[in-house]
């Protein structure tokens, strides 16, 4: 999740780097990324939840598997490093910006399921329980996510759900957990689709509100093409892609595939369900692009001289545009707006805000105004357009490939 997503889905900018608990975290911008005249996004799965893009962390980017709670008990996956980040979150303003999970990933269990056939948390990491987790994550006005696995073992080795679907989806809501991240580790990829829908009507019988991440599309792609309309049916939001890594390649590797695969994945997010690109950020500005009600997700609709531009239609006749410089050397170069496809919408005016590098006010533009934006190396700048009496609703993106230009 930022998660990333994690995210969110789809440009990621890396900023800057700050320590939660010795947790790097990239603040990043996510913009989720849609064209108005794309098809009509499936139905979502009717649970109600990820109206807008969930956000939270998940402990495995920093921690992984580190179970040794003796020789490290500051940084092993125990309760007492959930609650830390619970209190983490609230102190430090994730809260107030708008993250509501903490999420559990793998090693959490013990390598035995109960006499009952349920999940139990390891006994010497976890010795409140899930339950007590839970309780204590919700008393900060936060949620609980936790990690399992559509085939027989995690992916740590752990146990998975083949055969205990249902016990462990009544087992998740009788804890109070609030999200489930489900990986699917140890299952033969033809047998996915079954798995991911059995789980989700699993979670669904229990009648409680478990918003749920599939990992699905992740899986299957080195096979075939996934069925999004199946996948957005069933999950609340998907992994189209690897894990982030601390690294400005892993979160280029991240928009490359993106960017390419596009025309696939973005008719598929919507309300109700989203590509999760495994990210995290904190700027008020770029998190209202992210949760923005319209539920749009963004568009890469120009390559060129080393620039990358994203756009994203918003609520309220609005536009986002980000601009990605993707040079690794010199210093700052200029981009001219105008070879942004939605800015011949600005049109007869239209006010512009720029969000990063610096937010400042722009004022009122119009097609021919000569604006362009400094971009230093591995940076963005966006913006966000908004129109002066003008109908919105045509943007150029119907079908039309990435313009490639000076390439």
């Amino acid at each position: 999740m930022f998660y990333t997503r994690k995210w969110c889905s789809s440009i990621v900018i890396v900023a800057t780097q700050v320590q939660m608990l010795n947790v790097k975290i990239y603040r990043g911008v996510f913009l989720l990324a849609l064209a108005v005249f794309v098809p009509r996004a499936a139905e979502a799965l009717d649970n109600g939840l990820a109206l807008t893009p969930t956000m939270g962390w998940l402990h495995w980017e920093r921690f992984m598997c580190n179970t040794d709670c003796d020789k490290d008990p500051n940084n092993c996956i125990s309760e007492r490093l959930f609650m830390q980040m619970a209190d983490v979150m609230v102190k430090e303003g994730w809260k107030e910006a708008g993250y509501e999970y903490v999420c559990i990933d793998d090693c959490w269990p013990s390598h035995q399921r109960d006499a009952q056939g349920r999940l139990q948390a390891d006994p010497k990491r976890f010795p409140g329980g899930i339950k007590k987790l839970a309780d204590y994550v919700h008393s900060k006005g936060l949620k609980l996510g936790i990690y399992a696995d559509v085939g027989e073992k995690t992916c740590a080795g752990y146990p998975g759900s083949l055969g205990y679907y249902e016990i462990d989806a009544q087992t998740f809501a009788d804890w109070g957990v609030d999200l489930l991240k489900f990986d699917g580790c140890y299952m033969g990829w033809k047998l996915l689709g079954e798995g991911y829908v059995n789980m989700s009507k699993a979670l669904n019988k229990t009648g409680a509100s478990i918003l749920y991440s599939c990992e699905w599309p992740l899986y299957e792609w080195p096979f075939r093409q996934p069925n999004y309309t199946a996948i957005r049916e069933t999950c609340n939001h998907w992994r189209n892609y690897a894990d982030v890594y601390d690294s400005w390649n892993s979160v280029k590797s991240i928009l490359d595939w993106t960017s390419s695969h596009q025309d696939i994945i973005v008719p598929s997010a919507g309300p109700g369900g989203w590509n999760d690109p495994d990210m995290l950020l904190q700027n008020r500005h770029i998190i209202a692009i992210s949760q923005d009600p319209l539920g749009k997700q963004g568009y890469c609709t120009v390559k060129v001289a080393s620039f990358e531009v994203w756009e994203r239609p918003l609520f309220k006749n609005q536009l986002a545009i980000a601009v990605l410089n993707k040079q690794e050397i010199g210093g700052p170069r200029d981009f001219s707006i105008s070879v942004a496809p939605g800015w011949k919408f600005c049109s007869p005016l239209c006010n512009v805000t720029q969000i990063l590098p610096q937010y400042k006010e722009i004022g009122v533009q119009t097609p021919k105004s000569n604006l362009a934006v400094s971009v230093n190396p591995s940076g963005t700048a966006l913006l966000t357009v908004t129109q002066i009496s003008k109908d919105f609703n045509q943007l150029p993106w119907q079908n039309m490939p990435v313009k490639r230009m000076g390439l």
